[in-house]
Protein backbone atom coordinates (compact mmCIF):
# COMPACT_ATOMS: atom_id res chain seq x y z
CA UNK A 1 0.00 0.00 0.00
CA UNK A 2 1.32 3.41 -1.09
CA UNK A 3 1.87 5.68 1.82
CA UNK A 4 -0.25 9.50 1.19
CA UNK A 5 2.32 12.54 0.51
CA UNK A 6 1.93 15.45 3.05
CA UNK A 7 0.60 18.08 1.03
CA UNK A 8 2.59 21.37 1.82
CA UNK A 9 0.39 23.65 3.52
CA UNK A 10 0.26 27.11 1.44
CA UNK A 11 0.57 30.46 3.15
CA UNK A 12 -1.11 33.84 2.06
CA UNK A 13 2.32 35.16 1.60
CA UNK A 14 4.41 34.72 -1.15
CA UNK A 15 7.78 34.69 -0.85
CA UNK A 16 7.91 38.23 -2.75
CA UNK A 17 5.48 39.94 -0.80
CA UNK A 18 6.38 38.88 2.95
CA UNK A 19 4.27 40.16 6.08
CA UNK A 20 5.96 41.77 8.96
CA UNK A 21 3.99 42.16 12.10
CA UNK A 22 2.86 45.39 13.27
CA UNK A 23 4.20 45.78 16.64
CA UNK A 24 3.75 48.83 19.19
CA UNK A 25 7.19 50.30 20.70
CA UNK A 26 6.65 48.24 23.90
CA UNK A 27 5.77 44.78 22.09
CA UNK A 28 8.94 45.15 19.90
CA UNK A 29 11.40 46.04 23.28
CA UNK A 30 9.88 42.68 25.17
CA UNK A 31 10.46 40.69 22.25
CA UNK A 32 13.73 42.06 21.96
CA UNK A 33 15.12 41.39 25.46
CA UNK A 34 13.52 38.32 25.55
CA UNK A 35 15.84 37.11 22.70
CA UNK A 36 18.67 39.04 24.25
CA UNK A 37 17.70 36.90 27.08
CA UNK A 38 17.71 33.47 25.61
CA UNK A 39 21.42 35.04 23.98
CA UNK A 40 22.82 34.96 27.38
CA UNK A 41 22.67 39.35 28.07
CA UNK A 42 23.36 39.37 32.12
CA UNK A 43 20.10 40.93 33.82
CA UNK A 44 22.23 44.02 34.78
CA UNK A 45 22.32 44.65 30.85
CA UNK A 46 18.67 44.02 30.22
CA UNK A 47 18.26 46.49 32.48
CA UNK A 48 20.20 49.33 30.78
CA UNK A 49 18.62 48.31 27.56
CA UNK A 50 15.17 49.05 28.89
CA UNK A 51 16.07 52.49 30.35
CA UNK A 52 17.71 53.69 27.50
CA UNK A 53 14.84 52.79 25.17
CA UNK A 54 12.72 54.30 27.67
CA UNK A 55 14.65 57.77 27.41
CA UNK A 56 14.24 57.26 23.41
CA UNK A 57 10.76 56.80 23.70
CA UNK A 58 9.72 59.83 26.35
CA UNK A 59 11.52 61.73 23.79
CA UNK A 60 9.46 60.02 20.78
CA UNK A 61 6.08 61.21 23.25
CA UNK A 62 7.11 64.31 23.19
CA UNK A 63 8.37 64.98 19.55
CA UNK A 64 5.98 62.62 17.36
CA UNK A 65 2.91 60.95 17.33
CA UNK A 66 4.38 56.96 16.90
CA UNK A 67 2.27 54.37 17.51
CA UNK A 68 4.29 51.13 15.78
CA UNK A 69 8.17 50.23 15.41
CA UNK A 70 7.87 50.63 11.68
CA UNK A 71 7.08 54.20 12.10
CA UNK A 72 10.40 54.79 13.04
CA UNK A 73 12.81 56.52 10.57
CA UNK A 74 16.16 56.72 10.10
CA UNK A 75 15.72 60.48 10.10
CA UNK A 76 13.85 60.47 13.58
CA UNK A 77 17.08 58.47 14.78
CA UNK A 78 19.32 61.04 13.12
CA UNK A 79 16.97 64.15 15.24
CA UNK A 80 17.77 62.16 18.32
CA UNK A 81 21.60 62.19 17.99
CA UNK A 82 20.90 65.48 17.52
CA UNK A 83 18.77 66.12 20.64
CA UNK A 84 21.28 64.03 22.97
CA UNK A 85 24.13 66.52 21.79
CA UNK A 86 23.21 69.62 21.76
CA UNK A 87 19.69 70.02 23.39
CA UNK A 88 19.04 67.29 26.75
CA UNK A 89 19.58 68.53 30.01
CA UNK A 90 22.66 66.65 31.82
CA UNK A 91 20.57 63.80 34.00
CA UNK A 92 17.44 64.37 32.93
CA UNK A 93 15.49 61.82 33.99
CA UNK A 94 18.24 60.20 36.58
CA UNK A 95 16.83 58.59 39.77
CA UNK A 96 18.86 59.80 41.85
CA UNK A 97 21.13 63.25 40.58
CA UNK A 98 19.39 65.95 40.22
CA UNK A 99 19.21 67.77 36.48
CA UNK A 100 21.30 70.17 35.77
CA UNK A 101 19.18 72.28 33.01
CA UNK A 102 22.03 74.73 32.76
CA UNK A 103 24.21 72.48 31.33
CA UNK A 104 22.75 70.80 27.74
CA UNK A 105 24.36 67.84 25.85
CA UNK A 106 25.77 64.23 26.81
CA UNK A 107 28.96 63.57 26.56
CA UNK A 108 29.65 61.90 23.09
CA UNK A 109 30.74 58.55 24.79
CA UNK A 110 26.98 58.39 26.35
CA UNK A 111 25.50 58.80 23.03
CA UNK A 112 27.29 56.20 21.43
CA UNK A 113 25.87 53.84 24.82
CA UNK A 114 22.78 54.80 23.84
CA UNK A 115 23.02 54.26 19.87
CA UNK A 116 24.82 51.15 20.72
CA UNK A 117 21.50 49.69 22.69
CA UNK A 118 19.27 51.04 19.87
CA UNK A 119 20.97 49.18 17.37
CA UNK A 120 21.24 45.77 18.80
CA UNK A 121 17.16 46.50 19.43
CA UNK A 122 16.49 47.17 16.20
CA UNK A 123 19.24 44.66 14.65
CA UNK A 124 17.41 41.65 16.44
CA UNK A 125 13.99 42.72 15.10
CA UNK A 126 15.39 42.57 11.76
CA UNK A 127 17.36 39.08 12.25
CA UNK A 128 14.64 37.83 13.18
CA UNK A 129 12.34 39.45 10.27
CA UNK A 130 9.83 41.37 12.70
CA UNK A 131 10.93 44.45 10.91
CA UNK A 132 11.00 45.40 6.92
CA UNK A 133 13.76 48.09 6.91
CA UNK A 134 15.75 48.49 9.55
CA UNK A 135 16.31 51.92 10.36
CA UNK A 136 20.03 52.23 12.09
CA UNK A 137 21.39 50.26 9.53
CA UNK A 138 22.61 54.05 8.14
CA UNK A 139 23.24 55.42 11.25
CA UNK A 140 26.47 55.88 12.43
CA UNK A 141 28.43 56.51 16.54
CA UNK A 142 29.96 59.29 16.82
CA UNK A 143 33.70 59.88 16.02
CA UNK A 144 35.47 60.14 19.49
CA UNK A 145 38.17 62.01 20.16
CA UNK A 146 40.79 59.82 22.23
CA UNK A 147 41.25 61.37 26.09
CA UNK A 148 45.06 61.40 26.56
CA UNK A 149 44.33 63.06 30.48
CA UNK A 150 42.13 59.78 31.68
CA UNK A 151 44.69 58.13 34.19
CA UNK A 152 46.59 59.33 37.34
CA UNK A 153 50.21 60.48 37.50
CA UNK A 154 52.18 59.02 39.94
CA UNK A 155 51.83 62.08 42.40
CA UNK A 156 47.87 62.25 42.19
CA UNK A 157 48.34 58.28 43.03
CA UNK A 158 50.32 59.12 45.97
CA UNK A 159 48.10 62.27 47.29
CA UNK A 160 44.91 59.97 46.59
CA UNK A 161 46.27 56.72 48.20
CA UNK A 162 47.02 59.49 51.86
CA UNK A 163 43.30 60.24 51.99
CA UNK A 164 41.97 57.51 53.91
CA UNK A 165 42.05 56.87 57.29
CA UNK A 166 43.30 53.76 58.14
CA UNK A 167 42.61 53.51 61.23
CA UNK A 168 38.63 53.64 60.28
CA UNK A 169 37.25 50.40 58.39
CA UNK A 170 35.63 52.41 55.62
CA UNK A 171 38.93 53.99 55.06
CA UNK A 172 41.13 51.36 55.53
CA UNK A 173 38.12 48.87 53.28
CA UNK A 174 39.03 51.90 50.65
CA UNK A 175 42.60 52.02 51.09
CA UNK A 176 42.64 48.14 50.18
CA UNK A 177 40.06 48.27 46.88
CA UNK A 178 42.27 51.08 45.60
CA UNK A 179 45.65 49.83 45.88
CA UNK A 180 44.03 46.24 44.14
CA UNK A 181 42.90 48.25 41.42
CA UNK A 182 46.26 49.79 40.85
CA UNK A 183 47.88 46.65 41.24
CA UNK A 184 45.88 44.12 38.87
CA UNK A 185 43.67 46.60 36.81
CA UNK A 186 40.12 44.36 38.13
CA UNK A 187 37.17 46.12 36.66
CA UNK A 188 34.55 47.48 39.51
CA UNK A 189 32.48 44.30 39.29
CA UNK A 190 35.28 41.99 39.44
CA UNK A 191 37.00 43.66 42.61
CA UNK A 192 33.53 44.30 44.36
CA UNK A 193 32.37 40.61 43.58
CA UNK A 194 35.46 38.96 45.30
CA UNK A 195 35.62 36.27 47.93
CA UNK A 196 38.17 34.62 49.88
CA UNK A 197 38.42 31.14 47.86
CA UNK A 198 38.76 33.87 44.95
CA UNK A 199 42.09 34.17 46.47
CA UNK A 200 44.81 32.02 46.54
CA UNK A 201 47.51 33.57 48.79
CA UNK A 202 50.57 31.54 48.44
CA UNK A 203 50.88 31.98 44.39
CA UNK A 204 48.94 35.62 44.84
CA UNK A 205 46.87 35.02 42.23
CA UNK A 206 43.23 36.08 41.72
CA UNK A 207 40.93 34.09 40.49
CA UNK A 208 38.04 36.00 38.11
CA UNK A 209 35.30 33.75 37.25
CA UNK A 210 33.63 33.71 34.27
CA UNK A 211 29.95 34.57 35.48
CA UNK A 212 31.74 37.84 36.74
CA UNK A 213 33.90 38.31 34.05
CA UNK A 214 32.75 40.83 31.34
CA UNK A 215 33.74 38.80 28.47
CA UNK A 216 32.14 35.36 30.03
CA UNK A 217 35.96 33.80 30.69
CA UNK A 218 37.61 32.87 33.45
CA UNK A 219 41.10 34.30 33.80
CA UNK A 220 43.93 34.33 36.32
CA UNK A 221 44.99 37.61 37.91
CA UNK A 222 48.29 38.41 39.49
CA UNK A 223 49.07 40.60 42.59
CA UNK A 224 51.85 41.91 44.29
CA UNK A 225 52.83 40.36 48.21
CA UNK A 226 51.96 44.04 49.77
CA UNK A 227 48.33 43.72 47.97
CA UNK A 228 48.06 40.34 49.11
CA UNK A 229 48.75 41.59 52.80
CA UNK A 230 46.43 43.84 52.75
CA UNK A 231 43.53 41.46 51.91
CA UNK A 232 44.77 39.24 54.43
CA UNK A 233 44.15 42.40 56.55
CA UNK A 234 40.90 43.42 55.55
CA UNK A 235 39.60 39.55 55.55
CA UNK A 236 40.95 39.43 58.74
CA UNK A 237 39.04 42.41 60.14
CA UNK A 238 35.70 41.27 58.52
CA UNK A 239 35.66 38.08 60.08
CA UNK A 240 35.73 40.34 63.54
CA UNK A 241 32.36 41.32 62.74
CA UNK A 242 30.70 39.49 59.57
CA UNK A 243 30.16 35.82 58.57
CA UNK A 244 30.39 36.60 54.91
CA UNK A 245 33.22 35.57 52.90
CA UNK A 246 32.54 38.31 50.61
CA UNK A 247 36.30 40.99 51.18
CA UNK A 248 34.26 44.22 50.37
CA UNK A 249 31.50 44.97 52.47
CA UNK A 250 29.88 48.32 53.77
CA UNK A 251 30.68 49.15 57.81
CA UNK A 252 27.48 46.87 58.25
CA UNK A 253 28.14 44.01 56.47
CA UNK A 254 26.45 44.20 53.14
CA UNK A 255 27.95 43.81 49.23
CA UNK A 256 29.29 47.18 48.59
CA UNK A 257 27.78 48.47 45.55
CA UNK A 258 29.66 50.07 42.29
CA UNK A 259 27.92 53.83 42.37
CA UNK A 260 28.88 53.95 46.38
CA UNK A 261 32.37 52.53 45.74
CA UNK A 262 32.47 54.95 42.97
CA UNK A 263 31.49 57.97 45.00
CA UNK A 264 34.18 57.14 47.52
CA UNK A 265 36.84 57.26 45.18
CA UNK A 266 35.77 60.28 43.98
CA UNK A 267 35.74 61.95 47.56
CA UNK A 268 39.23 61.02 47.51
CA UNK A 269 40.38 62.31 44.28
CA UNK A 270 38.57 65.68 45.40
CA UNK A 271 40.71 65.42 49.36
CA UNK A 272 44.11 64.76 47.01
CA UNK A 273 43.35 67.86 44.97
CA UNK A 274 42.58 66.00 41.78
CA UNK A 275 40.63 68.13 38.95
CA UNK A 276 39.83 68.30 35.66
CA UNK A 277 39.48 63.97 35.74
CA UNK A 278 36.24 61.65 35.51
CA UNK A 279 37.33 59.76 38.53
CA UNK A 280 35.91 55.90 38.94
CA UNK A 281 37.23 52.36 39.04
CA UNK A 282 37.49 52.89 35.26
CA UNK A 283 40.23 55.43 35.50
CA UNK A 284 42.27 53.08 38.02
CA UNK A 285 41.92 50.64 35.07
CA UNK A 286 43.53 52.70 32.63
CA UNK A 287 46.36 54.24 34.82
CA UNK A 288 47.14 50.57 35.75
CA UNK A 289 47.09 49.50 32.15
CA UNK A 290 49.45 52.43 30.90
CA UNK A 291 51.84 51.75 33.78
CA UNK A 292 52.39 48.55 33.08
CA UNK A 293 53.16 49.16 29.33
CA UNK A 294 55.13 52.00 31.11
CA UNK A 295 57.05 50.11 33.11
CA UNK A 296 58.11 47.68 30.22
CA UNK A 297 54.67 44.64 30.22
CA UNK A 298 54.29 42.97 26.75
CA UNK A 299 51.01 43.81 25.46
CA UNK A 300 49.91 40.22 24.92
CA UNK A 301 50.70 39.45 28.64
CA UNK A 302 48.53 42.67 29.50
CA UNK A 303 45.85 41.79 27.28
CA UNK A 304 45.72 38.67 28.87
CA UNK A 305 45.66 39.65 32.77
CA UNK A 306 43.73 42.64 31.70
CA UNK A 307 40.94 40.38 30.08
CA UNK A 308 40.37 42.06 26.22
CA UNK A 309 38.85 39.94 23.85
CA UNK A 310 40.18 42.30 21.50
CA UNK A 311 43.82 43.63 21.62
CA UNK A 312 42.43 46.74 19.53
CA UNK A 313 39.89 47.22 22.27
CA UNK A 314 42.87 46.94 24.67
CA UNK A 315 44.96 50.03 22.77
CA UNK A 316 42.19 52.65 23.61
CA UNK A 317 43.82 52.04 27.57
CA UNK A 318 47.63 52.71 26.99
CA UNK A 319 47.38 55.82 25.11
CA UNK A 320 50.56 58.10 25.92
CA UNK A 321 51.03 61.86 26.05
CA UNK A 322 53.54 64.22 24.34
CA UNK A 323 55.79 63.61 27.49
CA UNK A 324 55.81 59.83 27.88
CA UNK A 325 56.05 60.14 23.89
CA UNK A 326 59.33 62.05 24.50
CA UNK A 327 60.77 59.90 26.79
CA UNK A 328 60.17 57.20 24.87
CA UNK A 329 62.02 58.57 21.73
CA UNK A 330 64.94 59.62 23.72
CA UNK A 331 65.18 56.13 25.39
CA UNK A 332 64.80 53.77 22.24
CA UNK A 333 65.61 56.32 19.14
CA UNK A 334 67.70 54.01 16.78
CA UNK A 335 70.51 57.61 16.08
CA UNK A 336 70.49 58.26 20.04
CA UNK A 337 72.21 54.77 20.42
CA UNK A 338 74.23 54.74 17.33
CA UNK A 339 76.01 57.95 18.80
CA UNK A 340 76.16 56.68 22.81
CA UNK A 341 77.73 53.80 21.43
CA UNK A 342 80.36 56.36 19.74
CA UNK A 343 81.22 57.83 22.67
Amino acid sequence: MALKKKRKRATRVSGSEKGYPRLLLNEALEIALAGKRTEGLRDRTLIDYRKTWRYFTDWLNDNYEITYIDEITTEILRNYINYMKYDKPRYHGHKFIKSDDNRLGLADTTININLRTIKALFNYLDREELIEVNPTERVKLIRQDIDLKNCFTDDEIKAILRQPNLRDYVGFRDYCAMSCLLDSGLRIEELLSLRERDIDFRSRFITVNADVSKNRKHRLVPISAHCVKLLLQLISENKLHFTTDRIFLSSYGEPLGANHFNKRLKYYAEKAGVKDKKVTAHVYRHTWAKTMILNGCDPFTLQKIGGWADIRTMRRYIQMDTKEMRRSHDDFSPLTSIKKKRT
